[in-house]
């Protein structure tokens, strides 16, 4: 299992590309049995973002699962990777297959009111 917020994830792909770590990286994300993304859609990606994280599910398929967390609707996607038909792309691989949980109530981050 590997954890990442989505922000630190795509900074550690930029690092990877700076340093030429970047197959050594991708390779470890693609042998994962579970890949979580937490805080998705937090900022629009730009394009080696969107084009990373296209690669890395490429890999992926088949091989393992991905679990993302995110406070927007799937339907809002597309604006946060910006690119119509890579969004399309990201989101056949993501959507189709995929078990979706929807949560509702209070967030469990809010501090408790616990009287003494």
């Amino acid at each position: 299992m590997k954890y990442f917020v989505a922000a630190t994830l795509f900074r550690l792909l930029r690092s990877a590309h700076a340093d030429g770590s970047y197959m050594r990286l991708t390779g470890r994300l693609a042998k994962t049995d579970l890949l979580i993304l937490d805080d998705w859609g937090m900022e629009t990606l730009q394009a080696s973002e969107y084009r990373d994280l296209l690669e890395i599910l490429d890999d992926r398929q088949g091989k393992g699962a991905t679990l993302i967390t995110s406070q927007f609707p799937e339907e809002l996607w597309h604006d946060t990777i910006g690119n119509p038909t890579v969004a399309d792309a990201i989101l056949d691989r993501l959507v189709h297959n995929a078990h979706k949980i929807k949560l509702e109530g209070e967030s469990m981050r809010k501090p408790k009111n616990t009287a003494r």
